[in-house]
């Protein structure tokens, strides 16, 4: 199967695009090399050996589960992008082979395979058995380079059992094969092309029963889904770049292809393909300063939140950082100036917050500098002081200039912000009156809610409970040291049609608010959480997921931490209670039942109970398959994929009727009978 996914024409149909000061300005131009026609051997710049990879992987790709496997994938793309960046690269493949493996195809120059001045081996060798050794440190064979460490491919040869490169470059065909980062054989001419670039095939180190050192964790696979969402990331990104990833494990294999002429206008484009959107066309705005390229894009929708992301050389900044610190200042600040100077803002009124212009915008920030700094405990923070002064240049001039010239888009904008900044302070009398309490006020908690006596916060949590039944059977089977309960009348307010406000009139959300104790919004305070483990546990059917995804709803757009920082769980009740011979046996799925049933024998028949709600279990039941740390099974909910979470949230969740009703369709047969 192959399905194409993409467009190649210009969003607004120009020939070019064109910076706030009037100059022609294109992105794959700005990031280039110093001398690119000048890249060979004499640019691979040495650092430092390899020694230390297979020791401390984790230093290298952050762990060594499903996402540190995932990384070495994103290492070898990011050699290819840079050649796209340099202008060189127009197509990219990825193939998930059968055998574990992946290989990366490119179209650009191609590995240098000439001897290196000081090593005295082929740059190509250098390049994939020594750390630290590229065209990305100073050698001028790149201005920009993506990728978040810039380790390359390097610690990918490390991490893997084996390795085969393939140059394609002056006519000939260059191979060279390696073991765990070790040289098979010399560098050797095997055949004769007519194209450049680069292929490598790579085995990613992982441990089995024949393998026990491997370096990944036994049972790790490459996830089609996980890398075509980056790879579509990859080509919002890098406008013009062709990236196609084909997964051959499945038969027929599985494949995608993204192509972006416009670039991240169409990622917003992407972003808002749920909602309805309040202009037809995305504002654009690039340009360069001070080596630093900037590409911004913004559109508003008929949402209550916004949808930011921020990139910096193509990484996903999820914490932000000196680039978005400059776009939301710029902002706020051009939406304000022309409020005021076109009198939709009186005198008597306030200027608009940033939460204000905020409300309802989806937009992605993507910088590329030649030497970014990346901060917090994840890297996932964009430090380059400079940066934020460059944004905030460009995004003000450009966006000055746009609603200028735009003034019917330029009032549907700020009449959203006048409505989001009265919606603004209503919320915040409500949010006043959910604010935890002192020690001393402590009776002001939920009635419904039944504490634990630990107030060390790491030690406790909360079980968000459907209904008073199981609440009941929660709070007599649940240990009260360390479990509290809180159990829902109904279902709470799909957030995601309303603004915070009206949200916060809600008794449920109230409670919750409370209950947790760390605020909301804005109001946010980790330090102030009563608890970290939040876990929704609710009743194993279609009406319990309802109830689902919207706490999770609530938790993603206005207590995002809690998901960030992994605070919430989901409780998995089983669906079944199997009884044979006085010997009571719980299963949580059908695959498992048929496995059961075949383990303890059909005949005679085993009694089987299906749960249609945690009501029907008693307090010594639910505490011994849901509650009870030593024996439950529980799901930790994190957005990994941040764009992919807002994407189904509002598919599921929002105004528009057609496109979940072609997600029903297209899924409905994942229901089961007894679901129905």
């Amino acid at each position: 199967m192959h399905t194409k996914e993409g467009t190649m024409t210009n969003l607004n149909n120009q020939p070019m695009n064109h910076s706030p000061h009037g100059e022609t300005l294109d992105i794959s131009a700005m990031a280039t090399h110093v001398d690119a026609n000048h890249y060979d051997q004499d640019q691979i710049q040495v650092l430092e050996g390899l020694e230390a990879v297979r020791k401390r992987p984790g230093m290298y790709i952050g762990s060594t589960d499903v996402n540190g496997l995932e990384h070495l994938v994103y290492e070898i793309v990011d050699n290819s992008i840079d050649e796209a960046l340099a202008g060189y690269c127009t197509q990219i493949d990825i193939t998930l082979h059968a055998d574990g493996s992946v290989s990366v195809s490119d179209d650009g120059r191609g590995f240098p395979v000439g001897m290196h001045h000081k090593m005295k081996r082929p740059a190509v060798e250098v390049c994939l058995t020594v750390l630290h050794a590229g065209g990305k440190f100073g050698g001028g064979g790149y201005k920009v380079s993506g990728g978040l460490h810039g380790v390359g491919a390097s610690v990918v040869n490390a991490l893997s059992s084996r390795l085969k490169v393939l140059v394609y470059q002056n006519g000939k065909i260059h191979q060279q094969e390696y073991t765990r980062g070790k040289i098979d054989y010399d560098l050797k001419v095997v055949g004769e092309t007519d194209r450049s670039g680069t292929t490598m095939q790579f085995w990613p180190d992982v441990r089995s029963e024949t393998n026990p050192d491997g370096i990944f964790e036994e049972g790790s696979a490459f996830r089609f889904d996980t890398l075509r969402n980056r790879m579509r990331e990859m080509a919002f990104l890098n406008k013009g770049v062709r990236i196609i990833i084909t997964d051959e494990r499945v038969d027929p294999p599985e494949s995608r292809e993204y192509h972006f002429e416009g670039g991240i206008r169409e990622f917003v484009k992407y972003i808002n393909k749920n909602r309805a959107v309040l202009f037809p066309e995305p504002v654009y705005i690039e340009g360069m300063k001070n080596a630093v390229a900037v590409e911004v894009s913004l559109q508003y929708n008929d949402s209550y939140t916004d949808s930011i992301f921020t990139y910096a050389n193509n990484v996903r900044t999820p914490e932000g950082g000196t680039h978005l610190v400059g776009f939301s200042t710029a902002l706020t600040r051009a939406i304000n100036d022309y409020g005021r100077r076109f009198k939709i803002l009186k005198d008597a009124d306030a200027n608009f917050k940033g939460e204000d212009v905020r409300e309802s915008l989806a937009a992605v920030i993507s910088v590329k500098l030649t030497d970014p700094q990346f901060e917090g405990q994840t890297k996932s923070k964009l430090g380059n002081s400079e940066v934020r002064g460059i944004v905030d240049s460009l995004v003000s001039e450009g966006l000055t200039n746009y609603l200028e010239e735009n003034p019917a888009v330029a009032r549907v904008i700020l009449e959203r912000a006048l409505g989001a900044a009265r919606a603004r302070e209503a919320a915040r009398k409500a949010r006043d009156l959910t604010r935890r309490k002192t020690v001393l006020e402590s009776a002001a908690l939920p009635g419904k809610l039944a504490d634990c006596s630990e107030t060390n916060p790491a030690k406790c949590e909360i079980f968000i409970v459907e209904g008073d039944s199981a609440g009941g059977s929660a709070k007599t089977g649940r240990d009260r040291h360390f479990q509290a309960i809180l159990p829902l009348r109904g279902k709470i307010l799909n957030v995601e049609k309303t603004r915070m406000d009206k949200a916060l009139l809600n008794a449920e959300i109230k409670n919750m608010i409370t209950a947790f104790g760390c605020g909301i919004g804005e109001d946010f305070d980790e330090t102030k959480l009563r608890y970290h483990r939040i876990v929704c546990m609710t009743d194993a059917d279609v009406d319990g997921a309802h109830i689902r995804i919207l706490l999770l709803t609530f938790f993603y757009r206005y207590m995002r931490p809690l998901i960030d920082k992994g605070y919430v769980y989901i409780a998995m009740p089983p669906l079944y209670k199997v009884t044979k011979s006085k010997k009571e046996h719980y299963v949580y799925d059908d695959s498992e039942l048929e496995r059961l049933l075949d383990e303890i024998g059909r005949e005679p028949m085993p009694e089987l109970q299906r749960y249609k709600g945690l009501g029907e279990m008693s307090a010594e039941q639910l505490w011994t398959t849901t509650m009870n740390p030593d024996s439950r099974t529980m799901m930790q909910i994190t957005s990994e994929d941040a764009l992919e979470a807002d994407e189904t949230l509002t598919l599921l969740m929002g105004d528009l009727v057609e496109p979940r009703r072609e997600f029903i369709q297209e899924n409905y047969d994942k229901v089961t009978d007894l679901d129905l």
